[in-house]
């Protein structure tokens, strides 16, 4: 997952957040510009926006992690000002930070309380004290990251091979590296031995035992969804939610043989998806400032139950498996500038300047 680079035209028909959003709690901002966050909570459904903490700081910002047992909530900002925001799940404010790490997510095994997170090197640090424990040498290009309960090891997803490190969250060890012929994006587990990657590149999903850390085969997703950044699971039913970019869609399959079931639309620059167990509810994130939500009515039945309005570059997710909310991040951006800087790979817009202090954590649940 790349850092957000793109700024989404999606100023038609919005109004101001004020008259959009009445429901608007006290850490919502009501000087957010208009073209920001999309007008009221969007479609018709049960989720809406509850909070918007506007929380500020500087750096940029890839993915946000839940740590539902721990009650608390991982963002890292990167940049000369690196760093891990910790902010409290129920209030989202901040309780701490890990200091001078400069990376994409992070995730916590709780009976270790071991915190790790995707930066060169990997940063491992205490989820109780936010102090570092020590940092590990990995090669490639660190990105997403995956922490597997069951096995307690956390896998670090690279754009560059080695594109899995596998690391023993006990002590930070390196267990080993996955070769998986692509771009990881987002990782599942099943908790019994199996791996679901999507591959940004390739657009298929590649499956990995494990145990022998070998990549057993792969799944076309077959023209349904290209560019697949985001990836999510019904373990149970052995469902996979491949949120995709190109066409964009959310497509839908079996994962025990990659037999595609259905696909529905989703909005524009997805790069984060999560699924509800307890509701049976998939969710896709994406930068145009859309939440997609999924119900599973059964194994071979899906509809799009909802599209939440949120905010323009609210492109990655968490969940929160306590309560089920939905925690994205986001920013406010200044017009992109007329000629692109230098560096700006080709074909990708340049994007304007991030407003100060307009980094904001928003909370997604059901509305009363």
């Amino acid at each position: 997952m790349r850092r957000f680079h793109l700024v989404f035209a999606v100023a038609l028909g919005m109004v101001t957040l004020a008259s959009a959003l009445p429901h608007m709690t006290p850490l919502m901002s009501a000087k957010m510009p208009a073209g920001q966050m999309k007008s009221g909570s969007g479609g018709s459904g049960p989720y809406k926006v509850l909070k918007v903490a506007k929380v500020g700081g500087d750096g940029g910002f890839d993915y946000v992690n839940a740590d539902s047992d721990g009650r608390r909530l991982y963002v890292c900002r990167s940049g000369p000002m690196g760093r891990i925001m910790v902010f409290d799940l129920d209030t989202l404010e901040q309780v701490g930070e890990v200091a001078n790490v400069s990376g994409h997510g992070a995730v916590v095994d709780p009976k270790t309380n071991h915190g790790f997170t995707t930066s060169k090197p990997i940063a491992m640090f205490d989820s109780k004290t936010f102090a570092t424990l020590k940092t590990i040498d990995v090669q490639g290009n660190p990105d997403g990251i995956l922490f597997d309960p069951a096995s307690e090891r956390v896998y670090d997803l690279s754009h560059a091979a080695p594109h899995v490190t596998v690391i023993d969250a006990k002590d930070g060890s390196i267990v080993g590296t996955i070769d998986l012929g692509g771009m990881p994006e987002q990782a599942v587990t099943d908790g019994k031995g199996h791996l679901y990657i999507d591959l940004e590149d390739k657009d298929k999903i590649a499956v990995v035992d494990a145990k022998t850390m070998m990549l057993t085969t792969t799944y076309d997703l077959a023209g349904k969804g290209g560019t697949c950044a985001a990836l999510a699971f019904d373990v149970k039913n052995h469902i996979l939610f491949a949120g995709c970019r190109n066409p964009a869609n959310m497509v839908i399959l079996n994962s025990d043989d990659g037999k595609i079931i259905t696909t529905i639309p989703i909005g524009v620059g997805t790069d984060g998806a999560v699924f509800n167990p307890n509701t049976m509810e998939a969710f896709t994130s994406q930068g145009d400032g859309t939440l997609s939500v999924v119900k599973e009515n059964s194994p071979t039945s899906f509809a799009l139950e909802q599209t939440v309005q949120t905010m323009v570059s609210a492109k990655t997710l968490t969940l929160d498996a306590k309560t089920g909310h939905i925690l994205l991040i986001a920013a406010e951006y200044g017009p992109p500038p007329a000629t692109p800087p230098a560096g700006t790979p080709p074909g990708r817009p340049a994007r304007g300047p991030m407003v100060p202090g307009s980094f904001s954590v928003l909370m997604v649940g059901v509305g009363k």
